[in-house]
């Protein structure tokens, strides 16, 4: 009898996985992920759990038939979503910020988050919101850049710590600080100094392979040349949209990046909110960055600027932190119409969008 259960249960699994039209959840874990199997009834056809690693999701992917799979955007989808589609099946990652239904259910667990993903896939695709991520060797790229990020703020984070600790003790420490500046008190500070010395040679390594990194894309150079846009800016914006192409107007990018406002009229009523902050938050912050160069008093006369400190001039401090946000979204549709058109830029001449 148990040889007989276990025929049948081999044989229904090896059924599953032949049959067309499957819609497949996953919720992914950072140990273990929840796998729904729909059919193309809308069914349950399987439910499992399968280690997050590339063997064990290979194993079972390989040996089902195209599929669509729905996951969420998160730590493991970029390599899993690549994985899965190289394997022939359609793979959705969902906006978290469209699965509040998810997120907010008051029942919440793997296998259940695993189902609403496979219904919510195969009923109503399109309100996922699919995020496109990029590809493998702009991520890798990518990370260089977010790796000096962490090491400027590690060393800021030190170097603040110094200066306090030394002030406490006496001697009032100048901006370029040299061993001697520390005094008698230099045997207690020095592994603190020498860390600082550590992350800024570390820096330096990764400023020198960043410039090695602009010749892999020409773009980068292209867009140096705007006011307010260095080479981090470039390189982060370049590497983050990876593929220009994927946007069919300019003005998309502002809303990607988060920096439309949000919008809920009802009525009358057309109240101005915050921005919406979707999107990449590091290039984000690095446009305002930018932007706020731009509108600064070292900045110099270009479209932009005008514009910008046109707007600033309509009201008080929070004008001009209206206008910092709108100048970095003119800022983002600026570089992606000169990556596109691969026109060179003309400060006082170029029509913005």
């Amino acid at each position: 009898m148990k040889n007989s259960s276990k025929t049948r249960t081999a044989r229904a699994d090896r059924e599953w996985r032949t049959e067309g039209g499957l819609t497949i959840g996953m919720d992914l874990g950072d140990k273990e992920s929840s796998v729904c199997v729909l059919g193309a009834d809308g069914e349950i056809r399987h439910q499992d759990r399968v280690r997050t690693t590339e063997p064990a999701l290979q194993a079972a992917f390989s040996r089902v038939e195209p599929s669509l799979i729905v996951i969420e955007v998160g730590t493991h989808s970029p390599w899993v979503s690549r994985l899965l589609r190289a394997l022939g099946h359609k793979v959705i990652v969902a906006n978290p910020r469209r699965l509040k239904l998810i997120s907010q259910s008051d029942s919440k667990s793997d296998r259940v988050d695993a189902l609403m993903l496979a219904e919510l896939g195969r009923a109503m695709p399109r309100l996922l919101n699919p995020v496109q991520h990029r590809s493998a060797e702009a991520q890798a790229d990518l990370a260089m850049v977010r790796a000096r990020t962490r090491m400027v703020e590690a060393r800021t984070k030190l170097w603040n710590s110094l200066r306090g600790i030394a002030k406490s003790m006496g001697p009032r420490l100048p901006r370029k600080v040299k061993r001697e500046h520390l005094g008698c008190y230099g045997d207690r500070l020095d592994p603190l100094w020498e860390a600082v010395q550590k992350l800024s040679d570390g820096i330096q390594e990764y400023d020198e392979l960043l410039e090695k990194l602009e010749e892999k894309y020409p773009a980068v150079q292209r867009l140096k040349k705007i006011t307010g846009v260095g080479t981090i800016i470039a390189l982060t914006f370049v590497l983050t949209l990876d593929d220009a192409t994927r946007f069919h107007k300019s003005r998309q990018v502002g809303s990607y990046l988060g920096l439309r406002p949000q919008q809920r009229d009802s009525g009358q009523r057309q109240p101005q909110l915050p921005i919406t902050k979707t999107g990449d938050r590091y290039l984000r912050s690095l446009l305002i960055q930018g932007a706020q160069y731009i509108l600064g008093k070292f900045g110099p006369d270009t479209d932009l600027r005008r514009w910008g400190l046109s707007l600033a001039s309509r009201g008080g401090k929070a004008a001009k932190k209206r206008a910092v946000v709108a100048v970095a979204r003119k800022l983002a549709v600026l570089m992606h119409r000169l990556w596109v058109s691969e026109q060179e830029y003309q400060p006082l001449r170029m029509g913005l969008a």
